[in-house]
């Protein structure tokens, strides 16, 4: 709202009351729409680790103009049209190792609610009838209207009046609470005090969000979002409950693709099931997402998500290398100035992710820490001590980020860890071609050994 970042203060009851906008259930979400959905989980992941509990609400748009459009053409009822998308939805952030929220309101579900305030902003003044049977909300009777995309109420059209849900700043008018039904709607309509119709786009999230939370403490988005969406929640919620709507702010950058926007006609629009389908590993695409700060543009390639998978393999590879030494080397003298290296980073990372969740800056603390210990490592100064704290670090701020493969490797057979004992013997006897056989058979199997100056690792190929 300020436009500048501002302190996050919340009173004596330690629930942040989060509210995030969801799908509209018309199609597959694309990837511009998971960026923002991944910033709202690092969000809610970072309040938690911090010690916030978080309540999060997310609407789900089941009934729109796109909705309504697209179902139509299917030749499908809007329950059944809407549903296959939900579960796709459900499906998708499953694989992105999203958090669910806490609440997920459909619309179709809280269409009295919508009647209901309706109804009231009527009886405030604050809407009207149309003469084509729909009911809009004034915008010359919020005196705030305008507030959050920075428009002068003096510009905007007062009177005339706009029926779509999306619309530009240049056509700023009178919006729709309830809208008529209209041949077009085919089926797809409620029996209500307000006539025969359904509700418009923007009334949905101020019911669903003042239902289940009342007031919100921050209400999360996309930049796309903030008009007409936001603009208009506003001005509902608070004509209605004449109180302050949101405290917070907070709204995530576009996504391009090869600094293009998102286009079919391009060829450059692509959903979460386009990437899989190329083989690409979802978490490498969680990965891109957190290492761009979210207040700025992202632009997705193929080449920076094979960057993003690079990245990920060796924050795991040495995950794996950091159990491995725990378990198998002698231990060496402590070493003081990885130690204070470790409390750095710490504070390097918390004040980064405080600092407007820049998460671009934290990660590079992290990977700064990684790069000395593997030094150390490959010196064999790196004390069992100091290689704990930096595991226990490492999967602590995973909590926030979510990229530690889920699955351990399967252990050794017998076999194999005789084949592995055999070859270390051979290459003591200086019989490097027996050796070698063995790294090849086990190669094979899908077991890679690599040598290092505290023995042998090994790992499952992928």
């Amino acid at each position: 709202m300020k436009r500048k970042k501002q302190v996050f203060k919340l009173g004596h009851i330690k629930i942040v009351k989060l509210y995030t906008c969801g799908p509209t259930v018309y199609n597959y979400a694309h990837i511009g729409n998971f960026r923002a959905y991944l910033f709202y989980d690092i969000l809610r992941r970072y309040l938690e680790y911090i010690g916030y509990e978080v309540k999060h609400v997310m609407n789900l748009t089941d009934v729109d103009d796109k909705t309504i459009r697209d179902s139509q053409k299917e030749n499908m009822a809007l329950k059944d049209f809407t549903q296959k998308y939900i579960d796709a939805f459900f499906n998708d952030i499953k694989i992105l190792r999203i958090k669910p929220a806490h609440i997920y309101p459909k619309a179709t579900d809280h269409i009295n609610d919508m009647v209901d305030m309706i109804k009231k902003l009527m009886l405030r003044g604050y809407a009207y009838r149309g003469d084509d049977g729909s009911v809009y909300f004034s915008i010359k009777k919020f005196k705030n209207y305008g507030k959050l995309s920075k428009l002068k109420i003096k510009k905007l059209k007062a009177g005339a009046r706009v029926s779509q849900d999306e619309y530009t700043k240049q056509e700023a008018k009178d919006f729709a609470l309830w809208k008529a039904w209209i041949p077009e709607d085919g089926n797809i309509f409620w029996i209500t005090p307000l006539g025969k119709g359904r509700p418009g786009w923007h009334i949905e999230c101020s019911v669903m969000s003042q239902k289940y939370l009342q007031s919100i403490n921050i209400h999360g988005g996309g930049v796309d979002l903030i008009f007409p969406h936001h603009e208009n929640e506003i001005a509902q919620s608070e004509c209605s409950s004449e109180k302050k709507f949101v405290d917070y702010w907070v709204h995530c950058n576009h996504l391009y693709v090869d600094g293009k926007k998102m286009s079919k006609s391009l060829g450059n629009f692509y959903t979460l099931r386009d990437i899989l389908e190329k083989n690409y590993d979802p978490v490498a695409f969680r990965y891109l997402c957190l290492s761009t700060h979210y207040r700025s543009q992202l632009n997705f390639t193929f080449g920076s998500l094979e960057k993003a998978k690079t990245t990920v393999d060796n924050f795991n590879e040495f995950l794996r290398k950091l159990e491995w030494l725990q378990k198998e080397k002698s231990d060496v003298r402590p070493n003081h100035i990885l130690h204070k290296l470790i409390k750095n980073t710490k504070e390097k990372f918390r004040n980064a992710m405080d600092n407007d969740l820049n998460t671009p800056q934290a990660l590079a603390s992290v990977f700064n820490l990684i790069k000395a210990v593997n030094i150390a490592i490959d010196k064999n100064t790196a004390d069992k001590r100091t290689l704990q704290a930096v595991y226990k670090f490492l999967m602590e701020i995973n909590d926030i980020f979510d990229i530690v493969e889920k699955e351990s490797a399967e252990e050794l057979t017998a076999e194999e860890k005789g084949l592995i004992e055999k070859r270390e013997q051979l290459r003591k006897e200086k019989n490097f071609e027996e050796a070698d056989k063995i790294r090849n058979a086990l190669k094979n199997r899908g077991i890679i050994l690599e040598d290092t100056p505290q023995g042998v690792m090994w790992k499952r190929e992928k």
